[in-house]
């Protein structure tokens, strides 16, 4: 990659302060503008890493500064109005994180104006974009341990939509197919009535477009995560590089993953690099806002398949209004669910607290 690009940042609590440091990192991005609608924090990530250009929200930078690529890192509630602005400001590409809003129409929204107008949308930080996942699945696509034969997902549960997401975007990758249709129960009955999905536990089966039938177990397992397997080999993912197993009885066996380029930053490092190098030159996303719309979708459909009495629904799913909301602190971000984030952390950074 050799293009210069300006970034911005839209959204600036911890993780937005994380993306701006791997911006800041990268030899051909340059952060040149803010917006964080918290004026302490806004003030002190503005110091912390030298910017000037300093907004409050996504319509009062892009009225000043049009960069080529903006980072929303924002609470699901603001994420659908700030990618869309971006994409009408003539960026070249937006991202946005997991969970991507919480209605299906929305995303549609956020989907259909960035095709429209030729830009980039990319998903931001899933575990589908760490380079050992991605290689993984390349070993899968080429063939190398045989066709698929099976797939299942352990541990779905507690937020189908946040962390659960994960599971989806990992399994669709590895299994180069899409969920057609899903059957699902949904545990503790408490859970399942509320309009988001903290803790709620999800059982039950998704059909895959390749033929494959995936079953879905809610609690941890002897399995773990995902697993995909051939007759030669098993895959298996679960939050970490993908442990492969061949062999009767199955074997861990010890194929070395290519060393990340920006070992500090792990797969939020790995998703950037996708994002840049497709602004430049084309091709596939590691993850795209269409894998998180893609991600909620399923979600969705298993919340109300469990919800309308173990119904199977198939994707995609026609009434597009259908919504699933995540906990208060990804729906609402820290200041307003109580994990707020004070001056002196944002000046000084908290995810990395061995920094100077």
């Amino acid at each position: 990659m050799n293009e210069q690009h300006a970034v911005a940042i839209i959204g600036c609590g911890r993780l937005g302060q994380h993306y701006a440091e791997v911006y800041q990192t990268l030899p051909n991005t340059e952060l040149v503008a803010i917006a964080e609608y918290n004026p302490e924090r806004r003030q002190a990530v503005g110091e912390r890493f030298g910017i000037r250009a300093l907004y409050r929200d996504a319509p009062d930078l892009f009225r000043h500064v049009v960069p080529d690529i903006a980072a929303v890192v924002l609470p699901g509630q603001y994420i659908k109005e700030a990618v869309i602005a971006a994409a009408q400001a003539g960026v070249k590409g937006v991202s946005a994180d997991k969970p991507i809003e919480a209605r299906l129409s929305d995303v549609d929204a956020m989907v259909d104006e960035c095709q429209a107008r030729g830009v980039v949308f990319a998903g931001g930080n899933l575990q589908r974009a760490m380079g050992a996942v991605q290689e993984a699945a390349g070993w899968l696509r080429a063939g190398e341990y045989g066709p698929l034969r099976g797939a299942s997902v352990h541990g779905w549960g507690g937020e189908i939509s946040g962390g659960g997401c994960q599971h989806i975007a990992v399994l669709r990758l590895f299994t180069q197919a899409e969920v057609t249709q899903v059957v699902a129960w949904g545990t503790p009955p408490e859970a399942l009535a509320r309009d988001d999905d903290e803790g709620l536990i999800v059982n039950g089966q998704f059909s895959l477009s390749n033929g494959l039938v995936c079953p879905v177990f809610g609690h941890p397992t002897p399995s773990r995560g995902v697993e995909v397997w051939t007759d030669d080999a098993l895959v298996r993912w679960d939050w970490g590089p993908p442990e492969i197993f061949q062999g009767r009885p199955r074997t861990k066996i010890n194929r070395p993953y290519t060393p990340l380029e920006y070992p500090r930053f792990s797969y939020m490092g790995t998703s950037v690099l996708s994002f840049l190098d497709v602004v430049e030159n084309g091709g596939e996303l590691a993850i795209s806002g269409h894998d998180l719309r893609q991600s909620l979708e399923v979600a969705i459909a298993a919340k109300y398949s469990a919800l309308w009495g173990n119904v199977p629904l198939d994707l995609p799913l026609a009434d597009r209004s259908l919504a699933l909301y995540p906990r208060a602190y990804r729906w609402l971000g820290g200041d307003h669910s109580g994990q707020s984030q004070t001056y002196a952390e944002a000046l000084k950074g908290t995810l990395f607290p061995d920094r100077p």
